[in-house]
C-alpha cells in the first residue's frame, strides 16, 4: 500500500496477508482523489474515514494536508496497523476510534469537510450508510461511498455523481 501524493508521497506500508480488509487500489484511489480536487481543498480540512480497514485513505488524507483526520475501524488488528502507520509518519493530527461504524455514526456530534466510507461490499445495510453519514457533513462538505456495482444511489436527493474504476465504484454526495 502506498501514499499517492502530498507530503508523504511514495511512502509504502506492507499490509499483513492475514488482513480481511482490501485497500482501495492505487488506481481507484488516485482517480477518486483527482475528482475530489474539484469539490474540496484538503489543506486544513477535517476528514472522517469510516471502515478505515488498512488506513490507506486516512494516510492519503494526512499526506494531502488535512488538519484533522478521524479513522473509525472496529477490527483490533486493523486499528493497530493504522496506529503504527500514523506513528511512522510522525503526524499528530490523527484520531483513531476503535468502534462499530454504525454505533459511531449514531453518537458522533462533530461535522467534517470530507467523509469517506469503504464498507465491506457484502454488508447487508450498506445502502443505509449515506443517510447515516450525510448529517456529519459541514455545509459544503463531501461524502464518498465506495461500493460494489450492484448499488445505484442516483435517486438519492444529495447524490452528485458516480465514478467507476475497474470493479471499484464511488458515489459522491454533497
Amino acid at each position: 500500500m502506498r501514499i499517492i501524493t502530498g507530503q508523504y508521497k511514495g511512502r509504502h506500508f506492507e499490509v499483513p496477508r492475514s488482513f480481511k480488509a482490501r485497500p482501495t487500489t492505487d488506481f481507484a484511489k488516485e482517480n477518486i482523489f483527482n475528482v475530489m480536487m474539484g469539490y474540496i481543498d484538503f489543506e486544513d480540512a477535517t476528514a472522517l474515514d469510516l471502515f478505515a480497514g488498512t488506513g490507506s485513505i486516512s494516510l492519503e488524507l494526512l499526506s494531502r494536508g488535512c488538519g484533522d483526520v478521524v479513522s473509525v475501524e472496529m477490527d483490533r488488528d486493523h486499528a493497530s496497523f493504522i496506529r503504527q502507520c500514523v506513528e511512522k509518519l510522525g503526524t499528530e493530527n490523527h484520531t483513531l476510534i476503535r468502534s462499530d461504524v454504525f454505533r459511531f455514526l449514531k453518537s458522533c456530534k462533530r461535522q467534517f469537510d470530507f467523509v469517506f466510507a469503504d464498507p465491506p461490499y457484502a454488508l447487508p445495510n450498506l445502502a443505509d450508510i449515506p443517510d447515516l453519514a450525510l448529517p456529519l457533513l459541514k455545509e459544503e462538505g463531501v461524502f464518498v461511498l465506495e461500493h460494489g456495482k450492484q448499488y445505484d444511489f442516483s435517486n438519492h436527493p444529495r447524490f452528485k455523481e458516480h465514478r467507476a474504476y475497474g470493479s471499484v465504484n464511488f458515489s459522491i454526495f454533497q
